[in-house]
């Protein structure tokens, strides 16, 4: 199936449905179906949370010599396939509060990228007396991007209940406030000026600063001392992943609106002609949203991690080039980094990177004679990438949520640590000289 089928498939299930679920698929929720450890299972843990609404039908104890089980069976349609399974839950009372899903078709969870998503619904209308339908939404995949902005999923999302019918609430207000703006200037004669005030997307660098006033605020705290804040890893994803998006999604919403109105306005008052003559120029735009949206991300997460190190008093120096490469960070200086008589420890590079996929293999390029660590908010890495990296000598930093999390497939890997174990043990620890006390 290809994304685009996929993407229009999900919105169209979405609009058939009078509640939804989604939840972030745990390890063990799709390494069954890869023949793992986890492949007994054969199924997806459901929270409690979730097993006590009224998105699944209800349990019960069907079996008075086993009054610990409680049961349902039920139908679900899965549109990837065409498939109508019959599926079943059960809750082990005596074991623990989740409840198993099984019944499901093994092949949608082979092979997924850590962090995948089960979206699911409640239909209005019954499918054959099917009231439930799921897909699976892999997070390597570009729909995970519009569903993460659809329904505004934070970077600690696990799972939630929604209502399509609200799910957009937030994001229709500021849309109606745009469209509001842009019918006066039309009418006022003031587009352009409207047009000229948002003509540019903030910087990089001034969107960093207004995530980190935001999360300083929200958190009262006076910087972002990593030796003050219990988790450091955390508040980068928090800042990174969900306040400075936020405020970029904003930003982009208002110049993106505006470019495509000088567009077509500017073809004159016949609205067909203007499309027409104008779609190179609106192709043009929306190309160009989406090559800034991604690049974007890793640029201010420099910013975010340069700002740990300073509030820290750590030295390090951003950008430096040394023999045709530029690591993001060399702590303490390029000067001793290239040091001919320095010993392993007396300097580090810190490369700093969002999203991982293949370009962790540009780090491992790097070869200075020091310790080499990859600092990222990426929670889709594959275990096999992660070795692949511990082979290559390349340590990952990862925030202190997603080390522990069940979703990822970090825990246990002896190359991967948290920011707070970056900064109290690589440098509190080992490498002191690097602080400026």
């Amino acid at each position: 199936m290809t994304i685009d089928n996929q993407w229009s498939d999900i919105q169209e299930w979405i609009g058939k449905s009078h509640q939804l679920l989604i939840k972030k698929l745990a390890r063990n929720d799709c390494g069954w179906a890869d023949g793992s450890e986890h492949g007994h299972q054969n199924g997806v843990y459901i929270p409690r949370a979730i097993r006590e609404s009224d998105f699944f039908p209800k349990l019960k104890n069907i079996n008075q010599n086993k009054p610990h089980i409680f049961e349902s069976q039920f139908k679900t349609l899965w549109p990837a396939t065409g498939e109508i399974k019959p599926s079943n839950l059960k809750h082990y009372s005596n074991k623990g509060t989740e409840m198993h899903f099984t019944g499901v078709p093994k092949n949608e969870f082979a092979g997924l990228t850590p962090a995948s998503l089960i979206i699911g619904g409640v239909l209005r209308k019954p499918i054959d007396d099917t009231h439930h339908w799921f897909m699976i939404v892999d997070s390597a995949s570009e729909e995970v991007e519009l569903l993460e902005a659809m329904f505004d999923l934070e970077a600690e999302f696990h799972y939630g209940l929604f209502d399509p019918a609200d799910a957009l609430k937030i994001q229709k207000d500021e849309t109606d406030q745009l469209i509001d703006e842009l019918s006066v200037a039309l009418k006022t004669g003031s587009l352009a000026a409207f047009i000229a005030a948002v003509s540019k997307m903030p910087a990089p660098e001034l969107l960093a600063v207004e995530a980190q006033r935001a999360f300083l605020k929200q958190n009262q705290l006076v910087d972002l001392n990593p030796y003050e804040i219990p988790n450091p890893g955390d508040a980068i994803m928090k800042i990174s992943r969900d306040i400075e998006y936020s405020l970029y999604k904003r930003a982009e919403r208002r110049y993106r609106a505006a470019e495509v109105i000088r567009i077509i306005t500017g073809g004159g008052a016949d609205i067909v002609s203007s499309v027409v003559r104008g779609f190179p120029d609106l192709d043009a735009t929306f190309l160009s949203a989406s090559q800034h949206r991604k690049s974007r991300a890793g640029r201010s997460f420099e910013q975010h991690i340069a700002r740990l190190l300073r509030d820290g008093r750590i030295a390090f120096e951003e950008q430096a080039v040394t023999g045709g490469r530029r690591p993001d960070f060399v702590l303490p200086s390029l000067v001793v980094l290239k040091a001919k008589k320095r010993t392993f420890e007396e300097a580090l590079v810190l490369s700093a990177k969002t999203t991982l996929r293949e370009r962790w293999k540009q780090v491992a390029m790097e070869k200075f004679n020091c310790a080499l660590f990859l600092a990222t908010v990426d929670d889709r890495v594959s275990a096999a990438a992660i070795d692949d990296m511990n082979t290559n000598g390349i340590h990952l930093v990862v925030p202190e949520s997603l080390k522990k999390s069940k979703e990822t497939c970090y825990n246990g890997k002896i190359n991967v640590i948290t920011f707070r174990e970056f900064f109290d043990e690589e440098i509190f620890l080992k490498r002191p000289s690097f602080r400026h006390i």
